[in-house]
This record gives structure tokens, sequence and C-alpha cells, in this order.
């Protein structure tokens, strides 16, 4: 029985199949998603001699699941706030919203999107550490589930983030602009690169509160030896930790970004998106 929903359903699946092709065959946008990952990967390969203080494991190998988990938030914040404010400037929305469930199906087709840029992302890390970097290896099948689960529930915990600052944020060109500096203070003190137990006790405090340590943290427990531990803030994985953190702020994320994207969604009309292109060409 095909009801409006399932209907919207599959229509957002297939939505979301369409785009993360178009996204794998687009010059533009296999840019923007594996730019980022060349430059750091050859940083990585640059550091290669050298090992993480009071440990005998390079610092490479533990950036490159650092790495990771800044892909999956990446994704999760800067990626879903950028779309969703300019597919509401160019009348996507306005158009999904005249469909009946219209945006049920949008939400799917974006959540599938990502979903498979960021799996194809941090696969693509695995196998480039994987291939270059000595000792660079996956902890069996728990560690494979453990990317898995960190990479659904980090998108989970950061999308939400992304939907309400692509809804607040009027421009598609300030999206950037006003959410990079505050991310990258969000990863300056989550210990992406580094170890977090160095951090002072005030900064840990923080780090801990916030979704992107838990994801790298999750990450550098796949890939990275027992040993590791020393340097973590309490010489201990904590995944059950993670796993909790991490559904909290998804739960809290989505109580707070539905009403969000609804009043959007309410406000939109064929007038605001006209004036949206108006500004955009006055700017170009």
């Amino acid at each position: 029985m095909n009801t409006p929903a399932l209907t919207a359903l599959r229509a957002g699946l297939a939505r979301g199949v369409t785009e993360f092709r178009h996204s794998m065959t687009s010059k533009d946008d296999l840019l923007s998603h594996f730019g980022m990952i060349v430059v750091f990967v050859a940083v990585s390969l640059m550091m290669r001699g050298r090992h993480v203080a009071g440990t005998d494991v390079p610092i490479a190998n533990m950036w490159m699941p650092g790495l990771m988990g800044l892909t999956v938030s990446i994704s999760g914040v800067l990626t879903v706030a950028s779309l969703l404010a300019t597919e509401r400037e160019d009348g996507t929305l306005l158009r999904a919203k005249a469909v009946p469930k219209g945006m049920v199906g949008y939400l799917v087709g974006k959540a599938v999107h990502i979903v498979l840029v960021t799996a194809s992302l941090v696969a693509v890390l695995v196998v480039l550490a994987t291939l270059l970097l000595d000792g660079f290896t996956m902890g069996g099948p728990v560690g494979w589930a453990t990317v898995a689960w960190v990479t659904v529930l980090g998108l989970l915990a950061t999308a939400p983030l992304g939907a309400v600052a692509g809804s607040l944020i009027t421009s598609p060109r300030a999206v950037m602009s006003v959410l990079m500096l505050p991310f990258m203070a969000v990863m300056g003190i989550s210990g992406v690169f580094y170890q977090a137990g160095s951090l002072p006790e005030w900064m840990q405090w923080i780090a801990q509160a916030l979704p992107l340590y838990w994801i790298a943290l999750g990450m550098r427990s796949a890939f990275l030896p027992d040993s590791m531990l020393v340097v973590e803030i309490v010489q201990s994985w904590r995944l059950d930790q993670a796993a909790l953190v991490l559904a909290a702020w998804a739960v809290a994320g989505f109580l707070v970004a539905v009403p969000v994207l609804r009043r959007m969604a309410r406000r939109q009309s064929g007038a605001r998106v006209e004036a949206g292109r108006r500004r955009a060409m006055q700017r170009g």
C-alpha cells in the first residue's frame, strides 16, 4: 500500500542516491569533498618520522583518525548548513514544500546524500592511511563496527546543528564566514590532532561537552593501540560514554532543529526566493 509518507520516503532515498552519484562525478564537488583530505594526508606523510610524546606511535597515525572524526563533523555542521542555506535561496525548499510530504522526501534525500558522501570520505582515508602509513591497521571487525557507529551517530549529533545554522543564516555565502571561526575554535580544544590530555583542565571539560571530541576519540579507538591511552584524558577509550554523549546531542539537536526547520519552511515564499535571487545577482 502506497501512502504519501511511504512515497516520499522512496523518493527521498532515490534522490539521495542520485545526488551522491552526481557528487562523485562533479569536478567541483570532488574538489570540495577531497581537497582538504589531500592537504591533511600530505601533511601527515611529512610527519611520519616523528612520534607522539611518550609512545612509539607515529604522529601521522594519530592524525588520521582525527581527520576522520573532523570529516564527520564538517559534513554534519558545515555541509548541512551550506546546503540548506543554498537550497532555501534557490527555491528547492519552496518546491519541496509545495508537494505532499515533500519536506519528508527532501530531508530523507539530504540525509542519504550526506551519509553516503561522508562514508565515502572516511573509507578513502582508511585506505590511504593503511597503504601509506607504517603500522596503521584497523582493529578487526570490532574496529569496523566502531567506525560505522561513530560515523552514523556523529552525523546524527552534528547534522541538527548544521540544520539550525543553515536555517538562521540568511545568506549561503555567509555560512562559512559565520561558522568557520567557531568551528575552528571547537576543533582546537577537542584534541583532534594532538593529545587532549595535555590541555588545561578547564579546556578538557569544555572539549568533553562537545561532540567533536567524542567522534575523534571513537575513531582513535578503532585504529590506535591501547598504548596510546596514556595521552588520553582518563587513559580510557570510554566508548560507552562516547555513545551516550553523541546520542544526547542527537536527541537535543533534533528537538531544536525540527521546530526551527518548520518555522523556516512556513516563512518560505516565492517572494522571499526571488528577493534572495536578486541579492545573489547583485553580489555576483
